[in-house]
């Protein structure tokens, strides 16, 4: 018959099993665990077995809170985190709408740009490539700021509300403080033509005139037809 290999059952293992079950809203990987890597995979089945772990994909697990239901998962925004690491990162598409409340619409995948060559997608999270917008990255841009910018160059596509109305709001939100401006117009300059010519109308209503002025100008025939639709009904 066969028997449980003994040393599953040393100390050290049941120390890191503690660990892992007090902790909260963490993820795990086989490398973390201070046990052999058998051990390791056997303890990590077995917590997934049990419901105190999630197997989220190959070599990454996940404890959170445990519910009726069974262990509720990472946010998107944790996994697009740990999948893709490094700076510039935030939310793209209707994630973007949605996280700046200028769209209830909630895509069946959260979509998250990135600078970097972007990590493959799961059944939770999608990836666009942005390898073209490092100054996202160089200026350090946090996640709503980067939605900003996402929302600015998908305009006529994402905004639930009318053009001037999102306007409105997003300006709100530069004057608030919660949009950093300074941040914003200097990561401008690697946008696309359109991206630019709108945050320069967003930065000048929000009375910035010194930070539009920062932002490298389009062509005269982009920002014509950027700034029409930002005014349509």
């Amino acid at each position: 018959m066969n028997q449980r290999p003994t040393h599953y059952d040393r100390p050290a293992a049941r120390e890191v099993r503690g660990e892992i079950l007090r902790s909260r809203n963490t993820f795990w990987k086989p490398a973390d665990l201070k046990l052999p890597p058998s051990t390791a995979q056997r303890l990590l089945a077995e917590l997934v077995a049990n419901e105190d772990l999630r197997h989220i994909r190959k070599g990454l697990y996940w404890r959170g809170i445990k519910t009726p239901l069974g262990m509720a998962s990472p946010s998107p925004a944790m996994l697009a985190a740990r999948f893709a690491g490094g700076r510039g990162i935030g939310p793209s598409g209707l994630s973007a709408a949605n996280a700046l409340r200028l769209s209830t619409q909630i895509p069946r995948r959260a979509e998250y740009a990135v600078v970097d060559r972007p990590p493959a997608n799961s059944d939770v999270v999608r990836f666009v490539a942005r390898s073209s917008r490092r100054g996202r990255a160089v200026h350090d841009l946090g996640p709503l700021d980067i939605a900003a910018l996402e929302v600015l160059d998908g305009w006529d596509r994402l905004i639930e509300a009318g053009p001037n109305e999102a306007m409105t709001h997003l300006t709100r939100l530069i004057q608030s403080g919660t949009l950093n401006a300074n941040r914003l117009a200097r990561a401008g300059g690697t946008e696309p033509g359109s991206s630019r010519a709108r945050l320069r109308y967003l930065l000048r209503s929000a009375g910035r005139q010194d930070l539009a002025d920062e932002v490298p100008p389009p062509d005269s025939r982009t920002e014509s037809k950027a700034l029409t639709d930002l005014t349509v009904a």
